[in-house]
């Protein structure tokens, strides 16, 4: 597909999504929604070789937040319409946020890893996407927060639902109900992120991250993916026999035998995801 607002690069197992709006901070705009979420669909639908992917953000920010153009008239209704209007819900509203949506939670629901790499601001929406990531990696002097109360909104690009997943409800919280911005030492103190790099360390700690995934079974990590989702929303029994369904896919797979005869042989695997 052609893509304005962002470019993706597959290197092996490795690929790299670039938000490409530098000289507007990467903020998100209508097309820059409609893009994500048809990659996205593309992307899940058919993965490829793709193992891992890392999302940055081009130039000094991964995200800043929401272009304000979205709130001008003609964008409000592109929100709101589509093609697909109104199969999601029956107030247009609440249709097209869902829609919207979709533009991030593929990165939650792909059968790859995703990994975000953040730098200078993710703010709003920017935090929204990396939130939706497995995994995130900052930068020293990033500027983190939910800033929505600010112009009397809530994040409703999955911040109220993964947040509290990652920090905790209370501190969750806390950072919604006072938009408050925090650094990135804070960031890490909380867990909001996995690893806190210097900047100019960041996009090498991601790739060195996403390699050493791509390296490991794929059907594992996509069923231990699925698996460790699926505990936030079920009860614990519940979520041990998902847990063992996705065993019972590892278990006969090439993949398991190529692991043990490697191991038995000395030398690395090589998985084929089968």
């Amino acid at each position: 597909m052609t893509m304005h607002t962002l470019e993706l690069e597959i290197d092996g197992h490795v690929g790299r999504l670039t938000l490409n709006r530098p000289d507007k901070l990467n903020s998100f705009t209508i097309e820059m929604w409609r893009e994500l979420r048809e990659l996205g669909q593309g992307l899940v639908a058919d993965p490829g070789d793709l193992r891992a992917l890392i999302v940055i953000g081009a130039g000094r920010a991964f995200s800043s937040g929401i272009d304000t153009s979205v709130f001008a008239g003609g964008d409000q209704d592109s929100i709101a319409g589509g093609p697909d209007a109104g199969t999601r819900h029956a107030n247009p509203l609440v249709d097209g946020i869902m829609r919207t949506q979709e533009a991030f939670s593929w990165l939650e629901d792909a059968p790859f890893a995703t990994i975000a790499a953040a730098r200078g601001f993710a703010l709003g929406a920017g935090l929204q996407i990396a939130l939706a990531c497995d995994i995130r990696i900052f930068a020293r002097g990033i500027s983190v927060g939910l800033l929505e109360h600010k112009y009397g909104i809530i994040p409703d690009l999955g911040g109220t639902q993964r947040l509290p997943r990652i920090v905790g409800a209370g501190k969750a919280k806390e950072l919604i109900f006072t938009a408050a911005r925090i650094d990135g030492e804070e960031s890490h103190r909380i867990g909001l992120c996995e690893q806190l790099v210097a900047d100019e360390e960041l996009e090498e700690a991601a790739h060195k991250l996403a390699t050493r995934i791509a390296a490991q079974p794929p059907l594992a990590v996509r069923e231990a993916k699925r698996a460790v989702n699926a505990g936030f929303d079920v009860p614990i029994a519940v979520g041990l026999r998902i847990e063992a369904e996705a065993q019972s896919v590892c278990l006969p797979s090439n993949d398991m035998k190529e692991a043990i005869t490697a191991f038995i042989e000395g030398r690395d695997p090589v998985y084929r995801g089968e």
